[in-house]
């Protein structure tokens, strides 16, 4: 079965708020057992529209990952973040098909 992912870019304008959306995202995240991949750094925009922070959440799947943006404790963590700046979230499959090269 494929992992399921968050991809979130976000431009924090607030600090107070995204530290508060952050301290209670962490109930949700361990609960649905997320496992960070990309969280912030540098990174080189190479085309479209960025954003400062970048984020890419791993979880055992699609499924599970939908479940944890749906759950009280996540939707409790969110009231925090529109607070804080301005956000985009894809929740998505990940692929086991062909890779380049087989």
């Amino acid at each position: 079965m494929a992992k399921g992912y968050w991809v979130a870019r976000v431009d924090v304008e607030n600090e107070e708020a995204y530290a508060k959306y952050r301290s209670l995202n962490a109930v949700a995240f361990a609960k649905y057992g997320a496992k960070f991949i990309v969280r912030g750094g540098e990174y080189k925009l190479a085309r479209g529209e960025g954003r400062k922070h970048n984020v890419v959440i791993e979880f055992k799947d699609e499924a599970t990952a939908r479940a944890c943006y749906a759950s009280p404790e996540y939707q409790e963590a969110i009231k925090h973040l529109s607070a804080a700046g301005k956000s985009d979230l894809i929740i998505i499959g990940g692929y086991e098909g062909p890779q380049p090269g087989e």
